[in-house]
């Protein structure tokens, strides 16, 4: 049998200290046919010269920093694989990861494969086994710092990790990919979610095993995206009758991302978001024709993957969440039969 032939796309940006590592272990990946596209965002660290000296190994450069979705892009395009995997240049995978990854997403009726994100200072432990996907379009990672063997089974995800997965490189054509416009953050949702509409799967790996330098963080760019993102998602992947029979809870959300934005000092970037989707209006109504064009599996039977409960492990819960989360849950108890119908 022919092995896979897999293209790895891997960004850089920044010192990036495990960027050489990340890239020998996909070059070492077994059972695959595998070539490793890095395109250098503004990597400031020596590993970049060192990686574009490994045999198999093309870097690009584009003219400006393109951001997560927009450098997905530019390497994608440049793949000659029949399957892309998109790996961070911080997660180092194992030797049969991203094969395992491939036999699993090519599949009937699979969309995309996450391998099991482990932490790597204790690779016993997740980092994510899948994001959980709230109503109003939260998303965290799934089952961060629980032992791998409570998340051993594999399992359909709502929301697939941008960390490390694998879609067919025919797939990623018919849907253009990630929307350069989100730059970063969200657009793994997006693109979890227009899969869902199209009836296809996702499936998280159990083993296939990566181990992610991972380090939470916030800053005001990250904020003002997240933000951001999360409302162009909702605006252009929900029906209209999902959003008006959520009106009113989208709208409390809001009210509470901008009391966090106010406690937490960001609301400089909270209501630039909001500027934004206004002065890019024309193209949010563009993507939204498009979404809503393409998909064929209604929301109401996507709501099941959907959950009430906002619970990530890896932040602290600012005050009142048990009053959102109560509040939540009773509006999506009375809201999903009606999404439904």
């Amino acid at each position: 049998m022919n092995r896979p032939t897999v293209t790895a796309v891997m960004l850089a940006y920044g010192a990036e200290p495990w960027l050489v590592d990340a890239a020998r272990a996909v070059l070492a990946s077994t059972d695959v046919d595998i070539e490793l596209i890095v395109v250098d965002n503004g990597c400031t660290g020596d590993g970049i010269d060192i990686v574009k000296g490994f045999p198999g190994v093309r870097v690009l450069r584009p003219e400006e920093n393109t951001g997560y979705a927009g450098g997905c892009r530019v390497g994608a395009a440049e793949a000659t694989g029949d399957w892309l995997a998109f790996v961070n240049s911080d997660a180092v995978v194992a030797p049969d990861a991203l094969a395992k990854t491939v036999a699993v997403a090519a599949e009937p009726g699979v969309g995309a494969a996450m391998a099991s994100i482990r932490l790597a200072d204790a690779p016993e432990l997740i980092n994510t086994s899948g994001n959980p996907l709230h109503f109003t379009g939260l998303s965290w990672a799934g089952g961060n710092g629980e032992p791998a063997s409570a998340h051993a089974r594999r399992t359909r995800v709502p929301s697939l990790s941008g960390c490390c997965f694998v879609i067919s490189r025919q797939l990623w054509q018919q849907l253009d990919g990630f929307a350069a416009e989100y730059f970063a953050y969200h657009e793994d949702t997006e693109l979890s979610l227009r899969l869902w509409q199209r009836g296809l799967r996702l499936e998280y790996v159990p083993d296939a095993v990566v181990r992610h330098h991972y380090e939470f963080s916030r800053n005001n760019l990250k904020l003002y995206l997240v933000e951001r993102n999360r409302l162009v998602t909702l605006l252009t992947a929900y029906e209209a009758r999902t959003l008006v029979v959520l009106a009113p809870v989208l709208l409390l959300t809001e009210a509470a991302m901008l009391a966090a934005a106010l406690a937490g000092g960001w609301t400089k970037q909270k209501v630039r978001g909001w500027g934004w989707l206004w002065r890019n209006r024309g193209w949010v109504r563009a993507r939204r024709r498009q979404l809503q064009t393409e998909r064929t599996v209604p929301d109401g039977v996507i709501a099941e993957l959907m959950t009430a409960r906002v619970a990530p492990s890896n932040v602290d819960s600012p005050p009142g969440m048990g009053v959102f989360n109560a509040v939540a849950a009773g509006y999506w108890a009375l809201a999903k039969p009606l999404l439904r119908r």
